[in-house]
């Protein structure tokens, strides 16, 4: 009787328990997303403090670099001209740009006049550094050439002789102020964080008008290079 009044109006135990099974089926799917929702709060929120410690460190990079710049700029300030050499604020790059003061054509021996400015230059400009020792990863000491090597020579093989001229040059000037009685208490340091590269001419100095400044490119610089990427990439790797 039962089933016959069930089946009169219209309804069914099997109608019935298939309601219920998909209404389990409709709460299981409102708590996975649910939980969805939660694990992407935490993603963002997570993605959001990463994003604003990378910013702290760009901004006190910034600021680092700007307060480095102004310190050898104060330090040396009376010595550029006298010196032919720049810093660039950009870069931290401090250039020395008197070809015939550094060396002779060819030669990778430091003139005397060089060890004279090296000798003033470089306890001074280690002073400098380590008042931000704990922002520096590495100092290069970069050389650099014209394009030029000789008439019988190519544009590769002048390159190439011109990377092995660039490459001696930073050596002997590395070589040069290690040496110096000045830096006796940071000679452990500058072992660790001072590098000696040469670039041959794959940076050139450029008149206005696009062509090369032979002069100009016959140049070495000490560049300081921040450990800002690193921080950042330990941010990313956490």
């Amino acid at each position: 009787m039962s089933n016959a009044s069930d089946r009169t109006f219209g309804r069914s135990t099997g109608a019935r328990d298939s309601g219920e099974h998909w209404l389990s089926v409709s709460d299981l799917m409102a708590g996975l997303m649910m939980v969805f929702l939660f694990v992407s709060i935490a993603l963002m929120r997570d993605a959001m403090i990463e994003r604003d410690k990378i910013r702290e460190v760009a901004v006190a990079y910034q600021e680092n670099q700007v307060e480095l710049y102004q310190a050898l700029v104060d330090e040396f300030k009376n010595d550029l001209k006298e010196w032919d050499a720049e810093i660039e604020k950009e870069t931290l790059s401090f250039q020395f740009k008197s070809p015939d003061v550094l060396f002779d054509t060819g030669k990778i021996s430091l003139k005397p006049a060089f060890q004279d400015i090296l000798k003033d230059f470089f306890p001074r400009y280690l002073s400098v550094l380590m008042l931000f020792r704990d922002s520096i990863d590495e100092v290069r000491i970069e050389g650099h050439t014209s394009s030029v090597w000789n008439h019988q020579t190519t544009k590769d093989e002048a390159y190439f002789n011109n990377m092995e001229l660039s490459q001696g040059r930073t050596r002997s000037v590395l070589l040069y102020v290690f040496g110096l009685p000045g830096i006796a208490f940071e000679r452990s340091w500058v072992r660790e964080h001072v590098a000696a590269v040469g670039f041959s001419s794959s940076r050139l100095v450029k008149n206005d008008d696009g062509s090369e400044d032979l002069e100009r490119s016959r140049r070495v610089s000490f560049r300081v290079i921040t450990n800002a990427e690193t921080q950042i990439r330990k941010i990313l790797e956490n």
